[in-house]
C-alpha cells in the first residue's frame, strides 16, 4: 500500500464512532455527538468534548447526537463530524483524500444508504465504500464469512439491533430492530420515574446498567447509589437499586432482541440452522456486555451463545481487515464514488 493511498474505517455507531486505519489499529474510540451553537449552526465541539456538554449546556449551545436508531438523523450535523473523524485520522496528511468505508446497519434503506455515501463524501472523502453492520462484525469476530457455512451474529449496538445469518460472504436473512442500549437505559430511566419518583439522566442511567445490570435475575445482587432528582419535591435525593430490580425494568427491551433473533431463526434455511446449532450464536456490540446476555440468548433459544473477543470493536476490526483486503471481500463491499 502506497504511502498515497490512505484508508479509513468508519464504525458510525449511534452512541460511539470508531476509526479504524490499517497498520495502525483503531485509532479513535469517541461518543457520536457534536456541540453546535445555536445562534449560527457552527460546530463548537465534536465527540468526547462535545459529551461532556450533554444534559450541561447553556441555551446558546445545543449538544446533540446526529444518528438515531443507527441512521443519520441529522445530514449537516452528521457530515460536520465525519469531516472531523476524518481530518483526526488523517494527521498531518490533509492534502491527501481518503477512501473510507462506513458501516450502516443491515435494515438500512437505499436512501438511507446514499446520505451516509454524500455526507462521507462532502466531509473529504476520495470514495466511499458502505458495508452492512452484521458482514463486518462477523470478520471482526474471526469468522470466515466466505465459507460455504452458515453463522449467526448478532450485533446490539446503542441504537440498532443487527441479527444476521451469513453465508459465502454476504447476508441470508437478516432483521434489523431499532432496539439497543440506548433503549435500554430509556427503560431504566422510565422505570425509576415510575417506582421511586425519581428523575435521573441518560449518563446516570447507562451507568446503573453496566455496574449492576443483568440480563437475568441474580442470586447475589450488585446495589449501586443512585442520585437524582425527586420528582415530587424537585429536590436531590439518593436512593439505591439492585440488580434484579434493574433486571425487570429491562426485560420487556430484551423480550424485543429475542424476537429479533426469533425471527431470523425461523427464516433460515434448515441446512444453515444446522451450522448455526453446531458454531452457536456469536455475540457482538456494546450490549453484549451485559450480565448474562448470552445466558438469556441460550435459554431462550436452546442454542448455544458465545460473546466474541473486544464485542465493541468487532465492527471497526471488520472494517479495517476489508479495507486491508478489499479483493477478497468485493462481493460483500458496496462502493460509490
Amino acid at each position: 500500500m502506497s504511502l498515497f493511498t490512505r484508508k479509513i474505517g468508519i464504525d458510525l455507531g449511534t452512541v460511539n464512532t470508531l476509526v479504524f486505519v490499517p497498520g495502525r489499529g483503531i485509532i479513535l474510540n469517541e461518543p457520536t455527538v457534536v456541540a453546535i451553537s445555536a445562534d449560527n449552526n457552527a460546530v463548537l465541539a465534536v465527540g468526547s468534548e462535545a459529551q461532556m456538554m450533554l444534559g450541561r449546556t447553556p441555551e446558546n449551545i445545543i449538544a446533540k447526537r446526529p444518528m438515531r436508531d443507527g441512521v443519520i438523523a441529522d445530514y449537516k450535523i452528521t457530515e460536520a463530524m465525519l469531516r472531523y473523524f476524518i481530518q483526526k485520522s488523517l494527521g498531518k496528511f490533509q492534502l491527501i483524500k481518503p477512501d473510507v468505508l462506513i458501516t450502516v446497519p443491515s435494515g438500512s434503506s437505499s436512501t438511507e444508504r446514499r446520505a451516509v455515501i454524500d455526507a462521507a463524501i462532502n466531509a473529504g472523502a476520495r470514495s466511499a465504500y458502505i458495508v452492512k453492520e452484521p458482514v463486518l462484525a462477523a470478520i471482526g469476530a474471526d469468522v470466515p464469512i466466505n465459507s460455504a457455512s452458515g453463522n449467526l451474529i448478532v450485533g446490539v449496538g446503542g441504537g440498532t439491533t443487527e441479527v444476521a445469518v451469513i453465508s459465502l460472504g454476504g447476508i441470508v436473512t437478516s432483521y434489523s430492530k431499532r432496539v439497543g442500549g440506548n433503549k435500554i437505559d430509556q427503560a431504566i430511566i422510565e422505570h425509576l420515574k415510575r417506582k421511586h419518583n425519581l428523575a435521573i439522566g441518560e449518563r446516570t442511567a447507562e451507568r446503573i446498567k453496566l455496574e449492576v445490570g443483568s440480563a437475568l435475575p441474580v442470586k447475589d445482587e450488585l446495589h449501586i447509589g443512585v442520585r437524582g432528582r425527586d420528582i415530587l419535591t424537585g429536590l436531590p435525593r439518593n436512593i439505591t437499586v439492585g440488580t434484579n430490580e434493574i433486571v425487570d425494568a429491562i426485560s420487556e427491551r430484551l423480550k424485543e432482541i429475542i424476537q429479533a433473533l426469533k425471527t431470523v431463526l425461523s427464516q433460515t434455511p434448515p441446512e444453515l440452522s444446522a451450522d448455526i446449532m453446531d458454531k452457536g450464536i456469536i455475540l457482538s456490540g456494546g450490549t453484549a456486555l451485559l450480565r448474562n446476555f448470552d445466558e438469556l440468548i441460550v435459554k431462550a433459544t436452546g442454542v448455544p451463545a458465545y460473546i466474541a473477543e473486544e464485542p465493541l470493536l468487532c465492527v471497526a476490526k471488520g472494517a479495517g481487515l476489508v479495507l486491508e483486503n478489499l479483493e477478497i471481500y468485493k462481493r460483500s463491499v458496496m462502493a460509490r464514488r
